[in-house]
């Protein structure tokens, strides 16, 4: 692992709103555990303007390969299908990386596997839901039943290829309407940008059928995410209202400190291990 005075090289994939938000924490919340040695996005416009924003100019690369032979810890925050193209390089190159798009990667057991081969990490954060430590201690003992209800205002699903196909028009609804409601595999293919809780959640309960609902509320102001388990353990019940993303409405905001969080506790490891 190569440091530079102390803190870990780090890369961002993405320079949309997560990976921009990562990029300005490097001198805040990460100010002293990270340096930031690279940022790419397949939009090298978006690249630059976030490199000139933060005053890191150096840090613009032209492809991933370059990103990823440039830095100790690779932060994956493109939510598109290339996310599991960047993971899978990055681990095969032994490094450490925090994956925002848990939903992208959702099924994807042999990345694990990949991680383990090449002696990297893969950091998964818990986004914009609490209480997966609770949910992952309770699995032991087994479940009933689990249910996510993730109720967001409409503005939320704009472009959601599912909602176009099916004629659905957002910006027509007038009351709570459901416009989800089955199992993590679909709904994470059908809202990919905005389900990423119900991937961290099934990962979570290892296995455990989750039932996903997904309500569009023109009355939300906030990105609302309910968990309820039933198990042997007992019952978990835990509400989640997030305030969405100042800089994309179909992000909450916490999702982006999850990942901020993992950030540091992953140079903590580090840090102990030396």
């Amino acid at each position: 692992m190569k440091k530079s005075g102390g803190k870990l090289r780090l890369g961002i994939a993405g320079c949309g709103a997560i990976g921009s938000r990562i990029a300005l924490s490097i001198s805040g919340e990460l100010k002293g555990d990270f340096m930031l040695t690279a940022l790419y996005d397949v939009d090298l416009d978006k690249t630059v303007a976030l490199a000139s924003r933060i005053k890191a100019t150096k840090a613009v690369k032209h492809s991933i390969d370059d990103l990823i032979a440039s830095c100790d810890v690779v932060a994956e925050c493109v939510n598109t299908p290339g996310a599991e193209g960047i993971v899978r390089k990055s681990l095969k190159a032994g490094k450490k990386v925090l994956a925002m798009s848990v939903g992208r990667l959702f099924g994807k057991n042999s990345l694990f596997l990949l991680a383990r081969q090449h002696r990297a990490s893969l950091v998964l954060p818990s986004g914009a839901i609490a209480g997966l430590d609770a949910i992952k201690a309770a699995r032991l003992a087994g479940f009933r039943s689990i249910t996510l209800t993730s109720t967001k205002p409409p503005a939320g699903f704009k472009g959601n290829a599912y909602l176009n196909k099916r004629r659905i028009q957002i910006d027509k609804i007038t009351s709570d309407k459901v416009l989800f409601d089955g199992g993590v595999n679909e709904a994470v293919s059908k809202f990919p940008q905005n389900i990423n809780v119900a991937a961290a959640l099934a990962l979570s309960a290892d296995g455990a059928k989750v039932r996903v609902r997904i309500v569009a509320s023109p009355a939300a102001t906030r990105n609302t995410h309910e968990i309820f388990c039933e198990g042997k353990s007992g019952t978990i019940r835990t509400v989640t209202e997030n305030v969405p993303c100042p800089d994309n409405p179909k992000t909450s905001y916490l999702a982006v400190l999850s990942g901020i969080q993992a950030l540091k506790q992953l140079s903590d490891q580090v840090k102990i291990g030396t």
